[in-house]
């Protein structure tokens, strides 16, 4: 068999004696189409459906109005705000109320530098069909020609990941209006912005009204008010929440009920038909792949997951990471409109955080074992702020009071079979604060558990399991119930003679509280 040869079909070889002779041919295209002269048709124009359920946002409507009508030239806008705060329908509910205002309106999904190359390449397309055979990156360039040449459009570049993604584009168009939704609540250089919250508490419920009635128009929505404050009144959280209770036929209370119990998966249920991608566990997923490249931003999020979701003190995360990268975390996770930071405080809206402590194996943001590490390191960090001062001693109340909010949210979201030595210490700490500023019940519900974890950590004979004994018995004699407290201190007091000896200062704290309240 004859040996096959390569051909090279883009010029012709001719063999003859000692020489060859290379024939070149030149291949032509037909010219790009004048794209500078296709006239805007606003039939063609592509924006998601606007939706009955919208509700409430008429504040920042109007300053998206205003700040697009100040600017004679290219307006620019971003709205910014926490992955599932509404920024998308924000921007569609206001395409639709302003049609009129514009030619022709294009909507991008952004959130890559090649999703808004082919969204360019797509508006080419659609104005132009001829440009259908050209390659992705040549029609993306007429479509960004296509804009340069004309007014009266608007372009919504919806999700947009950084700012660097869309400076290119931005710095060759000079006319029309573009809006932007973005996580990134910085870096947009000479870029309007328009923060977006969370909706008002009435506006929360009325949205979940809305969703559910257009199923169920008989639903008995008691306690919608209830389930939207624990949603943090979230537009996605409520929206998830509305598309369930629809198809499931489930009350509020009842769906507060299925989320305490089985969060992994209320925070992945999606109604039929509903996007898996909008969820609440997957929409900050996304996020957080963004910030791998700051390791410590996503255990800086788990730590804060556990305090409560406002005022928390910059100082109380002091050792959770080392500086720079605390601060640094920090700053990213603010970037990401993942958290609201001011120069001493952060805050964290409480569904991410009821998401980011909920474990989830296939999630590598959400390992077991990462949000129990974080779990504890939070009790430490709480304990060490008032190890050595006196719960009775006015001079150290303050820090008592700083630490007291977050240490609540701490062990009301945790059992006491995971408590530690430092979460045992922090119950008896402020079961002592709580009790001295006459909030004895509160104080009797945690020395009775330090006194149960103590137990099952150190057992009984331990001096701080006898000093909680203690603790618990002063908290029922504060509240006056002696028939709970002497006998309480007397068993202790046997005890602490046994094992610590009837000189020991424990010893005689309980002998003195023993005798004190037996002449009461």
């Amino acid at each position: 068999m004859p040996p096959v040869h390569a051909v090279d079909n883009s010029r012709g070889v001719q063999a003859g004696d000692n020489n060859i002779q290379h024939n070149y041919t030149t291949v032509t295209h037909a010219p790009l189409p004048a794209i500078e002269s296709v006239p805007a048709v606003p039939s063609l124009s592509r924006i998601p459906l606007d939706t009955a359920l919208f509700v409430g946002r008429s504040d920042e409507l109007d300053q998206l109005d205003e700040v697009l009508n100040e600017s004679g030239r290219a307006t620019v806008v971003a709205v910014h705000g926490l992955g599932g705060a509404g920024k998308s329908t924000l921007a569609a509910r206001f395409a639709h109320q302003h049609a009129g205002r514009f030619g022709f309106r294009w909507w991008i999904t952004a959130d890559s530098p090649t999703a808004i190359d082919t969204g360019l390449a797509e508006l080419a397309e659609t104005l132009q069909p001829a440009t259908r055979e050209l390659p992705v990156e040549q029609r993306s360039a007429l479509g960004v020609r296509w804009l340069a040449t004309h007014e009266d459009w608007l372009l919504v570049l919806d999700n947009v990941t950084s700012p660097q993604d869309v400076a290119g584009l931005l710095g060759r168009v000079r006319t029309g209006t573009v809006v932007i939704t973005s996580r990134q609540r910085s870096g947009w250089r000479a870029v309007e912005t328009v923060p977006l919250d969370v909706l008002t508490d009435d506006e929360a419920v009325r949205l979940l009204a809305r969703i559910v009635r257009s199923e169920w128009p008989e639903a008995d929505l008691t306690g919608a008010d209830q389930l939207c404050g624990e949603l943090g009144c979230l537009p996605l959280a409520v929206e998830q929440a509305g598309a369930y209770l629809a198809q499931t036929r489930t009350s509020p209370a009842a769906y507060l009920d299925l989320l305490a119990r089985f969060p992994v998966r209320m925070f992945t249920a999606t109604a039929e038909g509903g996007d898996a991608q909008r969820t609440m566990a997957r929409v900050w997923h996304v996020t957080l792949d963004h910030l791998t490249d700051t390791p410590a931003a996503g255990q800086v999020l788990r730590q804060l997951a556990w305090y409560a979701p406002d005022g928390i003190p910059r100082n109380l995360l002091a050792g959770v990471v080392e500086e720079p990268e605390l601060s640094e975390a920090l700053g990213r996770l603010a970037a990401y409109s993942m958290i609201t930071l001011t120069a001493d405080t952060v805050a964290v809206h409480r569904v991410v955080q009821a998401v980011t402590r909920t474990p989830d194996p296939a999630d590598p943001h959400r390992q077991p074992a990462d949000i129990a590490t974080a779990r504890d390191s939070t009790a430490t960090l709480l304990a060490s702020t008032i190890d050595g001062l006196d719960p009775l001693t006015p001079a150290d109340w303050p820090a008592y009071r700083t630490v007291l909010p977050h240490a609540r949210a701490l062990l009301e979201r945790t059992t006491p079979d995971t408590d530690t030595t430092q979460t045992s210490f922090l119950l008896n700490e402020l079961g002592r604060y709580l009790a001295g500023q006459g909030d004895v019940g509160t104080a009797i519900g945690y020395d009775t558990r330090a006194c149960d974890s103590f137990q099952r950590l150190n057992g009984p004979d331990h001096p701080d399991t006898l000093s909680s004994l203690n603790n618990l018995a002063a908290a029922y004699d504060s509240a006056g119930e002696l028939a709970q407290a002497i006998p309480l201190y007397k068993a202790t007091l046997i005890d602490s003679e046994r094992v610590l000896g009837p000189d020991h200062p424990i010893t005689r704290t309980i002998r003195s509280n023993l005798d004190r309240a037996r002449s009461t």
